[in-house]
């Protein structure tokens, strides 16, 4: 245990202390109840949250106490378990908000998918770390990509779209291990001209008399740019590599044209007034709809609003608290409307610094990492807390769909926050053992 404390990284230990005493600090101004003043009473959110910071910690220490190859080990077997658990609770678990995703035990709620992050992070690192495995083969890939997928699949008939979302972030994962190529790029470049198709599907543009729908307009620009691309090419790239460029950029704006008609295709098969549809319409900024499907969207923003530059303070929020409760949610998925309404846009900017400091650095203890192990589980950590908090923020700015997602430390929750924990630990245990490990 010396030999752990002593390599331990004091910086990233110091940020996960910080961000959960402050989460459990917004969660006690947010539903603060006067008969309940006591920050640890266990009748209220804030003390059953320090309940589970207490867990974590010995579950922390535990971590630190175990050997790396003991982890690496039994990988499979955690895996595997809550994959099992992931289809029990399809079975016999508890539903809320629509989602069959708890474990009930009186008060008390735990959500498998939380726990299948860490497992599927664990499992993807041991097998990109394989020495047999060679990533260049398709059944290596096919093997890696149902290590994703079977999760996914379960999460899916929940069904629970935030944590499937998170999910997805593997594919950074998999994007820095060289394994996907450009591929990341490629969908970026989809996903823009899918949403290009969704803003401009009723709009109407008129060129010199002509009345043309702006999707030919989109068309035209994007055989314009490949056009550009394909010169490019034609003067950065050797002759005998062009060919195969040439197809890839050819078959890329294909799949881009096609999905401009496509997307107003399927977006229109959605009935008109269904959440899903009324949701995208309110983040693209083609419907309004604040005292409907818009109403937990324009209700954060107020709060965010209403926080101006310093904030109101400590438990002042009239917005984002249960005395008026306002914003939906607010101990949750929208706690960071508390953090903004009573500490202002510097408080907000503060958080969001020591946010984008935890990713950055656990993305720092990964590149310094020796074993393959340890770098990609690092890596996996990484994106989980990236999309998490990429999601969380968008949600309460309307930058993104309302999806339920917790802020990491932050959120009440035990799952989420137990969960987190592990994944902190994990971290801080394979940096502490790096100069010892070498695959």
């Amino acid at each position: 245990m010396k030999n752990v404390l002593k390599n331990i990284d004091i910086q990233l230990l110091g940020i996960y202390f910080i961000l959960v005493i402050l989460g459990i600090l917004s969660i006690y101004s947010t539903t603060f109840d006067e008969n309940y003043s006591s920050i640890f009473s266990l009748n209220k959110s804030y003390g059953k949250q320090i309940m589970w910071f207490g867990i974590s910690m010995g579950i922390g220490v535990f971590i630190l106490l175990l050997d790396i190859e003991f982890i690496k080990k039994y990988s499979e077997v955690f895996y595997g378990f809550t994959t099992l658990l992931l289809i029990l609770v399809l079975l016999i678990g508890t539903e809320r908000n629509g989602a069959k995703a708890w474990f009930g035990f009186g008060s008390v709620g735990i959500q498998p998918a939380e726990f299948a992050k860490i497992s599927v992070s664990l499992m993807v690192a041991k097998f990109i770390a394989n020495t047999n495995t060679s990533l260049l083969r398709l059944q290596s890939r096919i093997w890696l990509g149902a290590i994703v997928f079977i999760p996914i699949f379960l999460i899916l008939q929940q069904p629970d779209l935030g944590t499937v979302l998170v999910f997805l972030g593997f594919i950074l994962v998999l994007y820095r291990e060289g394994i996907i190529g450009n591929v990341l790029l490629y969908g970026l470049l989809i996903l823009v001209v899918s949403v290009l198709a969704l803003i401009l599907k009723d709009t109407y543009n008129n060129i010199f008399g002509l009345v043309i729908h702006a999707h030919y307009i989109l068309g035209f620009t994007l055989i314009l740019i490949a056009i550009l691309v394909t010169m490019g090419v034609n003067v950065t790239t050797y002759k005998r590599y062009r060919k195969a460029k040439y197809i890839r950029i050819v078959l890329i704006t294909l799949v881009a044209i096609l999905m401009v008609p496509t997307m107003k295709y399927v977006f229109e098969k959605i009935p008109e007034n269904h959440y899903q549809r009324v949701r995208i319409e309110i983040i693209l900024g083609l419907k309004e709809d604040a005292r409907g499907v818009g109403y937990n969207s324009h209700q954060a923003l107020s709060a965010v609003g209403s926080g101006k530059f310093l904030g109101k303070g400590f438990k002042n929020a009239t917005l984002a608290n249960d005395t008026y409760s306002q914003v939906p949610e607010q101990s949750t998925d929208f706690i960071f409307c508390t953090v903004a309404e009573e500490w202002g846009f510097l408080g907000g900017f503060i958080l969001f610094s020591l946010y984008m400091l935890l990713i950055i650095k656990i993305i720092a203890i990964a590149e310094r990492q020796r074993s393959t192990f340890g770098r990609v589980f690092c890596y996996s950590i990484s994106s989980i807390f990236f999309i998490h908090f990429a999601i969380n923020i968008g949600m309460v700015l309307g930058l993104a769909p309302i999806i339920g997602i917790p802020l990491p430390f932050f959120s009440y929750g035990g799952s989420s926050l137990l969960s987190f924990s592990i994944m902190m630990f994990l971290v801080l245990k394979l940096d502490s053992d790096r100069l010892t490990t070498f695959r």
